[in-house]
């Protein structure tokens, strides 16, 4: 055989067919987190799925080689076949005690030695019913088309342009042109609407414009429960359809879809995959009553659940064909009541979340075996790992998966007698988060095995893959370990519940030990963060003292410029003053002048003399000017008389020193005011 793991220039689709042929994995997104796992290597992707005998596939050895490794160890006479170019025999069908498990055996294809491994893949069709104005348009399309190729379709079929059209109705909310089917995982068929708001109604659809509203619009919806003599008031948009209502309903009343019995719904609801807003409903409220069928009604009803029901064969049944005559029904004979054929399945197969397939999960369960059971983690694998492994060490808890498949004739009886068990239930309320899932359809066991390999590697998908129907229901009982989750044991359908209870304490003291050497671990790193916060905080109050310190010592010297430059502004500015005082007096009359002189001698407050000559004619002001021109201004310094004191500052300054009696000569003292 060529290199299985395949050329480096090979694409992903090709590698993806590959190992779907090869493991037998139907689901895509499951097969694609594998190969994800293993980088794309295809032949890691194989042998992490199944194991071979002889250890890890080879990329490259011989064709004998290759037979012997897919088909088991080849005779002497097919050794020579092969050598001699000739075809190798298909495996015998007889069991053997060193065989593989069922699933692997079947799920792994034979390989022609001498070619690359080839497979074709049918690509998934999916429905569509769109609607746009009271016309309904029906298109299938491969999974590989994008959103943009339906627009296109719809431009076809009802003559609105792309570029107006908005299609609606998408479960992950708006979605782009590019937008390939395949990555929004949707279901086989859907339901889509056409809103044209740029686009204004003709007149011949201008009597439904307001039915093309209602599609945005809000309904009331008060729905009685008649049996429980309770009211349920749900807003729904316009665009949801009758049967979703109708599943939200199962989910409050535990009243499976098909058992429910309504009244108040329009002649025109006459379809449930009907929007509510063409359903003639009245808006904004409408009122409803639903309640159980009666027995009759239910027994007339075929169902698809009866389909599933192990048929006993005419061999079979000739040793209970007169069971009836002691009161005991045949189904009951298999641990399963009379009313198998018309329960609802535990789980919805096409479930928008984890959450409301769990809620449907529980409410199912309680109908059936009561409500004293152990109490259903609601949410996704990963938030109840989150729950039970992530929180403080002496808060985590083991996590227990309960997996449920309603073919399994143990189901009910493990439900019933164990899972309900008052023992059993206390004992995983208190130390266990319990998550539960339903693997009776395929699509759901597919989604299952998805979130296992993510969460937990591909060992415990294989291992759940291995398991048969018979052998179900499981309970895996899981512990969060530093590096990766442990699977600590798996419980199987038949056992007792002394049994269950010995394996779940056994359980219990593996975790109690892990638990206590996490909880010491936690308490030293605990410990050490605190002496690092401590310290971390001294230094930080350390550094604030500094920078206010540091902020006041700025604030300081800010303070003393700011001084400072106020001081040389008043001193510059008293200096022009002064300049301008002495540039302005007259000028010194001489001592042979004509006219009357007056010679004035001050003192000053440092003991210096100041002398000048002034005309006697000169006012006081010229004599205040000069005094203020040598730095005494005339609102700081009073100018004395020595005897008698006069003030001569209080004098009007526009007399004249004659006037003022300052003549011929006279000595005055400057005196600083108070």
């Amino acid at each position: 055989m060529a290199s299985i793991s395949g050329d480096s220039n090979m694409d992903r689709e090709m590698i993806l067919a590959d190992f779907q042929a090869c493991t037998g994995i139907d689901n895509i997104a499951e097969a694609i987190t594998l190969l994800e796992l293993n980088n794309w290597d295809l032949v890691a992707a194989i042998n992490g799925v199944i194991p071979q005998e002889n250890g890890i596939l080879q990329s490259n050895f011989s064709s004998e080689a290759s037979q012997a490794s897919i088909y088991g160890p080849l005779s002497q006479s097919e050794a020579a076949d092969a050598a001699a170019g000739g075809a190798v025999p298909p495996p015998s069908t007889s069991s053997s005690s060193s065989s593989p498990p069922s699933s692997s055996t079947s799920a792994f294809c034979p390989v022609n030695p001498t070619s690359r491994l080839i497979v074709e893949r049918q690509p998934r069709m999916l429905h569509f019913r769109v609607e746009y104005r009271q016309r309904t348009v029906e298109l299938v399309l491969e999974e590989g088309s994008t959103v943009g190729e339906i627009k296109q379709i719809l431009l076809t079929e009802l003559g609105v342009p792309v570029s107006k059209m908005q299609l609606k109705g998408w479960k992950s909310g708006d979605v782009s042109d590019s937008t390939v089917l395949r990555s929004l995982h949707l279901p086989k068929n859907n339901n889509l609407y056409v809103l044209t708001p740029d686009i204004a109604p003709t007149a011949s659809t201008s009597k439904n414009s307001a039915l093309q509203d209602s599609l945005n619009q809000n309904f009331l919806l008060v729905i009685s429960h008649r049996e429980a003599q309770r009211d349920y008031s749900l807003n729904f948009p316009g665009s949801r359809t009758i049967q979703e209502v109708k599943r939200n309903i199962s989910d409050l009343t535990n009243i499976p879809v098909r058992h429910q019995q309504w009244e108040g719904w329009p002649a025109s609801a006459s379809d449930d995959s009907m929007t509510l807003a063409v359903s003639g409903i009245s808006y904004p409220c409408h009122h409803l009553s639903v309640c159980r069928r009666s027995s009759t009604a239910n027994a007339q009803e075929p169902t698809e659940e009866c389909a599933d029901v192990h048929m006993i064969s005419d061999s079979e049944g000739d040793d209970f064909e007169d069971a009836s005559e002691f009161g005991v029904d045949d189904s009951e004979m298999f641990g399963m009541g009379s009313s198998t054929c018309r329960k609802s399945p535990m789980m919805p197969e096409n479930s928008e979340n984890e959450a409301d397939a769990l809620l449907h999960f529980t409410a199912e369960f309680s109908s059936r075996y009561g409500e004293n059971h152990p109490m259903f983690f609601i949410g996704s694998l990963e938030a109840a790992s989150q729950e039970a492994f992530y929180g403080k060490a002496r808060d985590r808890k083991l996590l227990a998966i309960y997996l449920h498949n309603d073919d399994s004739v143990l189901s009910n009886v493990f439900c019933s007698q164990m899972m309900c068990a008052d023992s059993i239930v206390s004992y995983l309320s208190q130390n266990f988060i319990t998550w539960a899932w339903d693997v009776t359809k395929e699509a759901n066991k597919a989604r299952l095995l998805t979130m296992c390999t993510r969460h937990f590697g591909s060992v415990v998908t294989q291992t759940i893959r291995t398991y048969k129907t018979d052998q179900f229901p499981l309970l895996l009982i899981v512990m969060g370990k530093r590096t990766s989750n442990e699977v600590l044991n798996v419980i199987q359908g038949n056992t007792t519940v002394d049994e269950l209870m010995m394996r779940l304490m056994g359980a219990m003291e593996i975790f109690t030990a892990q638990q206590q050497e996490d909880i010491k671990d936690e308490d030293e790193r605990e410990a050490r963060e605190m002496v690092k916060r401590e310290q971390d905080e001294a230094y930080r109050l350390s550094l604030e003292a500094d920078r206010k310190k540091r902020e006041a010592q700025e604030r300081e010297e800010a303070e003393q410029v700011r001084l400072e430059q106020m001081r040389k502004e008043l001193e510059d500015e008293k200096e022009a003053i002064r300049l301008s005082l002495e540039q302005a007096l007259p000028p010194e009359p001489v001592e042979d002048s004509a006219e009357q002189i007056s010679k004035l001698r001050i003192r000053t407050p440092s003991g210096e003399f100041l002398e000048r000559r002034f005309l006697g004619s000169c006012e006081l002001q010229v004599l205040f000017n000069f005094v203020a021109s040598k730095g005494y201004p005339f609102d700081e310094f009073k100018l004395l008389t020595t005897f008698p004191r006069r003030n001569i500052t209080q004098l009007d300054p526009g007399s004249t020193l004659l006037e003022a009696k300052l003549f011929p000569q006279e000595t005055l003292f400057l005196e600083a005011k108070e």
